[in-house]
């Protein structure tokens, strides 16, 4: 055995003072702080049940995060840790020590259980200071409550029409303890189509504590219509994912128009928005001023893909408040082959200071139109990653592509479709042109001081997932060129 799979003492110590449940227990009152840790993970490990409900009682730090210990879904160790806190609150006395706020059922925070055992403490969680707690009522704006006693913080994941048990049990328990319990959570992911299963969650949420959400299903306008009111209520959210949300066919104009008002006017409650994905979303096209003008403040990420959007909307866009600080700008999918190139010119103008990445996949971007907002794209000094991936593009229109982004200091990754003069009539990739495209690349970028990479992808491609790669000294697959 290893030096660093050699119990420590103090592991020692606590697999020592597990052998006797009742001694254990009776020894909490006078127990160091620092044994804590190592003695209840000790205690987990083994399901010494009655001593980790003592444990739990006498915890003498904030936070107790449970869910770094925990296998997925592990209801038995749910219920013994529920168990001790019933018993906890029960009591009409305080233990001496009892310092507890937060049960952190989240896949986090391993580190704290690893350095307490080596005999140094994550003190930032230790010794963390946890928020008021708001009561029901004092979310809905209602009088104050009595300041509840306990926090369940955990991440849901909902996919299925049903909870399942452990969800289950662990709702049941909340909501018999509504009084002196709430359930937290900072990331909730929807990926199932029955809001009405997610309302059952929702409704015993404390949803201003919600800062990621993530709606990746097949929901109706009326659906995300539903869910509207419960997104008003998160106002510490700060990223928001909508993916896949469809019009019903029999739907009236006039009902689609209160639907869409109903969902956008929610952003207008979420100050602290700073991502926004919007992914194969119906209403987008000729309304995204209606999403826009509510936003209170500027984002940092602002992605809508896979989705239509008319040329007055790019226009809009651009001249929005809520672009001005964008690092991360992605319209892979909006297609623009019949726009005029100003809207997309301004737009890059617009965010040219700040933006880092911009993805501008399969937007069927024509020669004229990149040629136009070639200036824009090189005044984007601070970009790292540029997408232009399946865009119809000739070898001279890529080579005035690249003049202008080789200049770009701070350009470390470019993704490019190969040039369309590269393919034979039945689409076969002709080796021949591409090298010859490779040495004109080589030459452009010998200037270059700074490490660069450029993909190509080639469509048929000579191995699986259609691109290639080619290292500038190195025998790789054609497709991707390679300088430091």
């Amino acid at each position: 055995m290893e030096d660093q799979d050699l119990p420590t003492l103090v592991q020692l110590a606590a697999r020592s003072l597990l052998t006797n449940q009742a001694l254990a227990i009776s020894a909490l009152e006078d127990l160091p702080v620092e044994l804590f840790p190592p003695l209840f993970r000790e205690a987990f490990a083994r399901r010494c049940t009655e001593a980790l409900k003592a444990l739990i009682q006498a915890w003498p730090f904030p936070c107790l995060p449970l869910g770094a210990l925990m296998e997925a879904s592990d209801l038995e160790a749910l219920q013994v840790a529920l168990d001790g806190l019933d018993m906890l609150l029960a009591l009409t006395d305080r233990p001496r020590r009892w310092k507890l706020q937060v049960l952190d059922l989240r896949n986090l925070h391993h580190n704290f259980w690893k350095l307490w055992a080596g005999g140094n403490a994550d003190v930032s969680l230790a010794q963390a200071k946890t928020r008021r707690l708001k009561s029901p009522a004092e979310e809905n704006g209602g009088e104050m409550g009595t300041k509840p006693l306990l926090e369940v913080l955990m991440d849901l994941n909902l996919s299925q029409r049903t909870l399942d048990p452990f969800l289950s049990y662990l709702l049941l328990w909340v909501e018999q303890r509504k009084a002196s319990v709430l359930l937290s959570c900072k990331k909730f992911k929807i990926i199932t189509p029955y809001v009405h299963s997610a309302e059952k969650i929702l409704d015993k949420l404390q949803l201003a504590c919600v800062e990621e959400v993530e709606v990746n299903c097949n929901w109706t306008l009326s659906s995300l219509a539903t869910f509207a009111p419960y997104l008003s209520r998160m106002g510490n959210l700060r990223s928001l994912l909508l993916s896949h949300v469809h019009r019903a066919a029999s739907i009236a104009p006039e009902e689609q128009e209160r639907l869409v008002l109903q969902f956008t006017s929610q952003f207008a409650h979420l100050g602290c928005l700073q991502e926004l994905s919007m992914d194969s979303v119906c209403f987008l096209e000729g309304r995204l001023h209606q999403v826009l003008r509510f936003l209170r403040t500027p984002l940092e990420s602002l992605s809508i893909t896979d989705s239509r959007l008319s040329e007055s909307d790019l226009t809009c866009l651009s001249q929005s408040p809520s672009i001005c600080q964008l690092s991360e700008l992605n319209l892979s999918g909006v297609r623009m082959t019949r726009f005029s190139p100003e809207p997309l010119r301004v737009l890059l103008e617009s965010v040219a200071a700040t933006v880092k990445t911009l993805d501008l996949e399969d937007c069927g971007i024509r020669d004229a139109q990149l040629t136009a907002i070639l200036p824009a794209l090189s005044r984007c000094s601070s970009l790292t990653t540029f997408n232009y991936l399946r865009n119809p593009v000739s070898v001279t229109a890529l080579e005035a592509l690249l003049v202008h982004t080789v200049h770009l200091s701070h350009l470390s990754l470019e993704m490019y479709s190969t040039p369309l003069e590269v393919y034979g009539p039945q689409g076969t990739l002709h080796q021949w042109r591409l090298n010859q495209l490779r040495d004109k690349l080589m030459i452009m970028a010998e200037p270059l001081r700074q490490s660069r990479t450029i993909w190509f992808s080639t469509i048929p491609c000579p191995l699986p997932g259609n691109q290639a790669q080619f290292e500038a000294q190195a025998h790789l697959c054609p497709g991707c060129y390679r300088w430091a």
